[in-house]
């Protein structure tokens, strides 16, 4: 299943097509009048921008042809408008070869994560390469309670409702994350928990299955943020992730002395007075008890 997609269909030709469905036109320099039957360009019109025939591009398309050269792909990703990430996708899934499924390994939290979790002060958590919240400090959950241990923030940000409305731009963050998701799969297609995630998702949300249908790709790393917490107002904060071992440690923080800053301790503080009716607002605050297993 090396050249199939979570769920069937050929990576390459999938991808081509995806692409080439996104380029007008106008874009690539060609006339846009007369009445056109598909969004985008023509295959013909990609080969022939890309120097290549018209039969062989769409064998490419079709996987056929699974060994394309790098001076054609170097010219497809010329001709679909690739980034430096796209681009480098397409390479690499012409480069992928057949291999044995590999062996399945639990996402593994090291003791000395849960001791970092603990000393910070601000919203921190542990999450896997499906966006599986692995484990986090009560300023996380007071943060978001969608960021418990044992959530997905890809499910929770395309299903729950509170998810949406507490993200600005709730529209931004779902292709960002989607396109994160497919770089992170790469080649890994037969990992069950990717299958599974995809699967689920495919079934229950529309935005996901168009975006997912675009083939788009981004790595998603540090960046600024703002939301909207239902207790605090808006909070701009900075995010960062740093790789630890098989996981990821996500740390969200202010600028210091900010509006977001004074925000922030105002929420430290009620998720450490803890009362009943705060604990409802800003979520269960003891998220130590949640240790996952896997």
């Amino acid at each position: 299943m090396s050249e199939e997609e979570p769920g069937g269909g050929h990576r390459l030709g999938g991808y081509l097509r995806a692409r080439r469905e996104l380029v007008s036109p106008s874009q690539v320099g060609l006339p846009t009048g007369g009445r056109r039957r598909v969004p985008g360009l023509r295959r013909e019109e990609v080969a022939l921008l890309a120097g290549i025939s018209p039969d062989y591009y769409l064998r490419l398309e079709r996987g056929r042809d699974k060994n394309p050269s790098p001076q054609v792909l170097e010219s497809l990703a010329r001709v679909l408008q690739l980034d430096d990430i796209e681009r480098m996708y397409l390479l690499d899934l012409a480069a992928a070869r057949p291999r044995a499924p590999r062996r399945k390994r639990s996402e593994h939290v090291p003791a000395r994560v849960y001791e970092l979790l603990a000393h910070l002060q601000v919203p921190a958590f542990v999450e896997g390469r499906a966006f599986d919240v692995l484990a986090s400090n009560p300023m996380a959950v007071a943060f978001s309670p969608r960021l418990r241990p044992g959530q997905n923030r890809l499910r929770s940000l395309l299903l729950d409702p509170e998810e949406r409305a507490f993200h600005q731009d709730w529209t931004k963050a779902t292709a960002n994350f989607i396109a994160t998701l497919r770089t992170t799969i790469g080649d890994d297609i037969d990992n069950p928990r990717f299958v599974e995630l995809v699967g689920e998702l495919a079934l229950s949300s529309q935005r996901f299955r168009t975006l997912w249908a675009r083939h788009d790709v981004r790595n998603l790393d540090g960046g600024t943020t703002t939301v909207h917490h239902p207790v605090v107002g808006d909070l701009r904060l900075h995010r960062d992730k740093l790789p630890i071992e098989d996981v990821i440690l996500v740390v969200y923080y202010p600028d210091k002395d900010s509006d977001s800053d004074e925000k922030l301790r105002l929420l430290a503080a009620l998720a450490h007075t803890g009362t009943a009716a705060d604990q409802t607002r800003v979520g269960r605050l003891d998220a130590s008890s949640d240790r996952p297993t896997r």
